[in-house]
């Protein structure tokens, strides 16, 4: 089988020779440079015979004062004699003088008990004894509600006392044919729970609403 590659290009075989001659030719030029280099002795050397001293200096912080205007003098007191107040003098209207009276007092606010303050909303409210089916049971329709065909609900506000007592009932909202009148007379005659406030009975004013309905 025939070479693949010239013997005369395999540059192997002449590897060691180039290297031989390159390391001849670097260390010739090593000492060459350091035969031919300047002596020592001749190299100027500059050298300052008088140093420079530097002298450092404390600096006084300075504060600059604001511009404050001189206080003004205090004023003269020029004594008077009394001798020189002339005796005639009269003051105009003296006569006429009347003393200022004196601002009336404030009124007395009136002092609020508690057993008369009448709440609206309390932690428990106030009930009919036995429910609000035996309020209803008190109310009867009249004669020209029911010839009417009225229906509806009658609102009464009442106040009840600390006792389940009916202080004071008014219709707030009413239908008319006389079943304002009815609601009104069984809300009256009809005992309460009284209302509560922190477990304590108070006085409570409370909407009552009162149906009728045609059977």
């Amino acid at each position: 089988m025939p070479a693949l590659k010239n013997p005369k290009a395999d540059l192997r075989k002449i590897y060691h020779r180039t290297f031989e001659i390159s390391l001849i030719i670097s260390l010739v030029t090593i000492i060459a440079a350091f035969k031919l280099s300047p002596h020592s002795s001749k190299v100027e050397v500059f050298k300052d015979s008088t140093p420079e001293l530097i002298t450092v200096e404390d600096i006084l912080n300075t504060v600059q004062k604001p511009d404050i205007p001189p206080l003004p003098k205090a004023p003269q007191i020029i004594e008077a004699s009394i001798d020189d107040v002339p005796e005639d003098i009269l003051v105009e209207g003296i006569e006429d003088y009347k003393p200022i009276p004196l601002p009336d007092k404030p009124p007395v606010q009136p002092t609020i008990i508690e057993d008369d303050i009448i709440f609206e909303a309390v932690e428990e409210m106030p009930s009919p004894i036995g429910g609000i089916k035996t309020l209803q049971e008190k109310v009867h329709y009249t004669e020209i509600a029911r010839r009417a065909s009225v229906e509806g609900t009658v609102y009464i506000e009442a106040k009840i006392d600390k006792s389940g007592n009916i202080i004071e009932a008014v219709v707030k909202k009413g239908l008319g044919a006389g079943l304002d009148e009815e609601a009104l007379n069984a809300v009256l005659s009809t005992k309460f729970i009284p209302g509560k406030q922190r477990g304590k009975p108070v006085n409570v004013k409370i909407v009552i609403p009162i149906k009728f309905v045609l059977k």
